[in-house]
């Protein structure tokens, strides 16, 4: 029997216990959580085999260890565990989304030879809480594997196993490299996109129908403001120093292209553009080299009832999964454009020659 705790039954400490409980035919999940229904409705629907009374408690008896919490309480988790007498063999991961903070805070469970590596899984969703558990969450996200120093190759490679279920695709980074580029991709455009919704609140106060107009790039850009206030909070306060010197160079870019423009310097501006439009086109997770990455189709949709049901359908009888689903509210084209999503090459071209037989309109669009 493999014995796993899972500190914290959210969506991804319950998601994590279905794939366990899917992939690891031995697995004996123990939650532990501060919310009791939540433990309660977990136990009740078969997310976890017992309900745990303290991690101090039950934590000798683990063989793997996940701390699904916000970061400062993993940090509080990790300094607990120091004063436990764990197994030998056992491995504790986590699910934060900054790597430097947490293993600074195992370091001292680190020095007693326990095997700590830090996890990130890339995959969230709008709803919260063990209800909204579901197995396919993480499927081809990208998860994240932080190993503290000298860690066994084997206890990575055993970590990877169990959590196989997941189907996640698994990157190996140092801490520092992961913050930073989370902050980069992640953190900072958060902090951008809250950013230009409330400066836009601000501008907009005396024209309160302004943000009605809001469709194409704004909406699209400004998503993610939508994220909890308190998960960000606690994400700024513990990625600092890397989101300090982005946001250092934020401020440079742009000063630099105020000045452009107040200098009407044409040259100046193209050339901004022109980088950045150049360095978009060419993100291509199909080059040499580059980290698998999604495959996306862009269907033109007309406006008629069951459009979408008619692509979808399609796609369901040929059995062509598809990872995620989303309508473009761009308003400068004449129909709606629905961007399908799939976790490999051989699929994306699938649904293209399927769709395309039926007279459905493929855009081509990056």
């Amino acid at each position: 029997m493999t014995t796993v705790i899972i500190e914290g039954l959210g969506l991804i400490g319950g998601s994590l216990a279905l794939a366990l409980k899917q992939e690891v035919a031995d697995a004996y999940l123990i939650g532990l959580d501060q919310n009791l229904d939540s433990l309660r409705y977990a136990k009740q629907n078969g997310v976890i085999d017992e309900i745990g009374t303290n991690l101090a408690a039950v934590a000798p008896r683990a063989d793997v260890i996940i701390l699904a919490t916000p970061v400062k309480n993993i940090a509080a988790s990790l300094q607990q565990l120091t004063q436990v007498t764990l197994k030998p063999n056992v491995i504790v991961t986590d699910t934060g989304s900054t790597k430097q903070t947490v293993l600074a805070a195992a370091a001292d469970l680190v020095a007693q030879g326990v095997t700590v590596i830090g996890g990130h899984p890339m995959a969230g969703s709008h709803k919260s809480g063990v209800h909204a558990a579901n197995v396919d969450l993480f499927r081809s996200a990208y998860y994240f594997l932080v190993p503290s120093q000298n860690t066994a190759p084997l206890q990575i490679a055993r970590l990877q196993r169990l959590l196989a279920g997941t189907n996640a695709k698994f990157l190996q980074v140092a801490p520092a490299e992961h913050d930073h580029i989370v902050g980069m991709l992640s953190h900072v455009p958060h902090m951008l996109a809250a950013t230009l919704v409330n400066e836009t609140t601000s501008q907009f106060q005396d024209s309160p129908t302004a943000l009605r107009l809001a469709a194409g790039g704004f909406r699209d850009m400004t998503r993610i403001a939508s994220s909890d206030p308190q998960m960000w909070a606690d994400i700024l306060l513990t990625n600092t120093e890397s989101i300090q010197q982005i946001l250092h160079h934020y401020i440079a870019d742009l000063t630099e292209l105020e000045q452009a423009m107040m200098q009407r310097d044409q040259a100046a501006l193209l050339d901004f553009f022109g980088q950045a439009k150049v360095t978009r086109d060419a993100i291509n997770p199909k080059k040499a080299g580059a980290i698998p990455g999604f495959f996306d189709v862009f269907v033109d949709i007309p406006d008629r009832t069951g459009a979408i049901a008619e692509v979808t359908t399609i796609l369901a009888q040929a059995e062509i999964q598809i990872v995620n689903i989303q309508i473009l509210e761009t308003r400068e084209e004449l129909n709606g454009i629905l961007q399908l999503t799939f976790a490999s090459a051989a699929a994306q071209q699938k649904a293209q020659q399927l769709l395309a037989a039926q007279q459905i309109n493929i855009l081509r669009r990056a």
